[in-house]
């Protein structure tokens, strides 16, 4: 009875998991809004953990268009990096006015699992991800999570893992 209660209702990426066998549990977090108005994530509660909790970062290269950084939330991503692993000269973040445009997301709400299901956008995640048993990635709604294996992750978007951090 009391399983009904904890549960959230899925997202479209819970529901793209729960079709592909991946097993994941479901989390959410605070938000609030930063002085420019866009949403954050309060991660904090996770304390040492919350480097296990990963962001979505959407950029766009000058020879293949959009593609997906995913880092974790303690760290930067290095646009050098990004370039040199997607055969890209240089890659830029996708401006904030083009990101719902482009990925069907807002801010803070991007998923590398829904954006490979909608868009098929080259997706690459920080090697480092490999070490951990399990991360958190958004599950396509501010303040909502969901935490998957890297090896999962990496097959339901057809990932790349390599150094991304700054």
């Amino acid at each position: 009875m009391s399983k009904k209660k904890s549960k959230l209702e899925k997202t479209l990426v819970e529901k793209i998991l729960d079709r592909d066998k991946v097993s994941y549990r479901q989390a959410e977090f605070a938000t609030h809004k930063d002085s420019g108005g866009v949403a954050k994530m309060d991660t904090s509660i996770l304390n040492e953990n919350e480097h296990l909790v990963y962001k979505t970062l959407v950029c766009s290269g000058n020879k293949t268009g959009p593609l997906v950084g995913v880092v974790p939330v303690t760290e930067h991503l290095s646009m050098k990096k990004l370039a040199k692993n997607s055969g890209n000269k240089k890659c830029e973040m996708l401006p904030l006015k083009k990101l719902e445009k482009t990925t069907g997301y807002v801010h803070g709400a991007n998923t590398p699992i829904g954006i490979y299901f909608n868009h098929h956008f080259p997706i690459y995640l920080d090697a480092g991800m490999k070490n951990e048993e399990e991360v958190g990635v958004s599950s396509g709604k501010v303040g909502r999570s969901v935490f998957i294996k890297p090896a999962d992750l990496q097959k339901v978007t057809h990932a790349t893992f390599c150094d991304l951090l700054e």
